[in-house]
């Protein structure tokens, strides 16, 4: 991967890091959100990863001389999505930490262990709840670098001093943020909470994962739309779904990009009954019905195998080919443009939502004239242009020969789905 990080003025981008999530939301020149974390401080000869941290310090904006990261959204406290947050926390100004409660419950429960990055994180929470808890007590405004957000219920709330935090402080699914360490960006920036949902709040840690709606705005009236929805598997998925369509919400599950959940694993779309993998279409008719018209998938993975054999999950083939049918796109983090230099996915504000922007090789007047037709930034004195393309995904063409043909998909969409049945549409190999 390139030294220079990209930063556009506005969008996502999802940074290459093997099996796990990092991904970074550029609000404008002064706030950044950072979901998850997926920090690998050195690449191995096998694995394409980004290290995270030292990018983000390299571009973050300055606040008193240090790298100030608006917030840190923690979908849930595994390795693969917190990894190198301790680092973090020492190089970056973080003004806002969000929680889930189920963080406070991995206390309680003696077989559960938590990596030393989600000990770090959950250290800080607790910190930043006795902060917000004094400066109530003191009459004085919650500084920026104390504040917290808790994401969620639990049935144990009472048993823990979040439970004192102010209602501004608490988050539940059906609710808006538009407010970022106390700096209302309602002009640019909404997140919509989906989940984690009160039945869920003593379910499996991946079962408890935050799930957002990110739409990001500018003053042209363009919007851009990406589903985030951590380790999450089916049935969370679909009741998501089904739930915003029964309240007549079908704006807050509207997607130009979704993060594939749980890196594509096929949990998302398959559930073993009598001891069978079953293919649920529903789920992925949901995803096809909220889709713009240029919608995108984002595996965040290690690249994907030729053919995978049983056990393997996440990434996996046969979920897949499954987006496939859905999305005008696929891309997966360490394949883009190709597995021996992964650069970040980064995606910007176009007239019909969120738009893949491809990295150009040009001299510098041409670097401006793409920057000033893109909006691309000047961050750390790095000027990154940005020519919005449509990109195709080069499945044969990289030097690791990652050949994974039509009878290799066939292959695997048989064993899961059987011979006889058709595809809900024809799998496509790219636009």
């Amino acid at each position: 991967m390139s030294a220079a990080a990209p930063f556009p003025d506005r969008g996502i981008i999802f940074w290459p890091v093997g099996t796990g999530d990092s991904t970074t939301i550029v609000i404008d020149d002064e706030c950044v959100v950072q979901v998850d974390l997926h920090d690998m401080a050195k690449a191995d000869d096998d694995l394409a990863v980004a290290e995270v941290v030292d990018r983000l310090v390299e571009v973050l904006p300055k606040r008193d001389g240090k790298p100030y990261l608006g917030a840190f959204i923690l979908s849930h406290a595994d390795m693969d999505h917190c990894l190198g947050f301790s680092n973090l926390l020492e190089e970056v100004t973080i003004g806002e930490l969000w929680a889930t409660p189920r963080l406070w419950r991995e206390y309680t429960e003696d077989d559960v262990a938590l990596c030393d990055d989600a000990e770090a994180f959950h250290q800080e929470a607790k910190r930043r709840v006795a902060a917000t808890l004094k400066a109530i007590a003191d009459g004085v405004d919650v500084a920026s670098g104390d504040r917290i957000r808790v994401v969620g219920y639990d049935t144990d709330h009472s048993k823990h001093a979040y439970s004192e935090l102010p209602d501004e402080c608490l988050s539940y699914p059906g609710d808006m943020v538009s407010t970022i360490d106390g700096i209302d960006v309602s002009d640019r920036l909404e997140v919509f909470l989906h989940a984690p949902f009160k039945d869920d709040c003593a379910a499996e840690r991946n079962d408890t994962s935050v799930a957002l709606q990110i739409t990001l705005k500018d003053v042209d009236g363009r919007e851009g739309r990406a589903l985030l929805f951590g380790d999450l598997a089916y049935e969370t998925i679909k009741k998501i779904f089904e739930f915003s369509e029964l309240v007549e919400r079908p704006e807050r599950i509207a997607w130009d990009v979704l993060l594939a959940p749980h890196h594509c694993s096929k949990k998302v779309m398959y559930v073993v009954e009598d001891g069978v993998e079953v293919l649920k279409q529903d789920v992925l008719d949901l995803f096809e019905k909220h889709a713009s018209v240029h919608s995108t998938v984002v595996v965040s993975s290690s690249e994907f195998p030729s053919s995978n054999k049983v056990g393997d999950n996440p990434p996996h083939l046969i979920a897949l080919a499954r987006y496939e049918e859905i999305a005008t796109e696929v891309l997966c983090t360490s394949e883009f443009p190709n597995v021996d230099d992964s650069q970040p996915l980064v995606f910007v504000l176009g007239e019909n939502g969120f738009v893949l922007a491809a990295l150009d090789d040009v001299d510098l007047e041409s670097a401006n004239k793409s920057a000033m037709a893109s909006g691309a930034a000047l961050l750390g004195g790095v000027l990154m242009a940005f020519a919005i393309t449509t990109v195709t995904r080069n499945r044969t063409g990289d030097s690791r020969k990652l050949e994974r043909g039509l009878v290799q998909v066939r292959e695997a969409v048989s064993g899961a789905r059987g011979e006889e049945a058709a595809p809900h549409q024809p799998i496509s190999f790219g636009s």
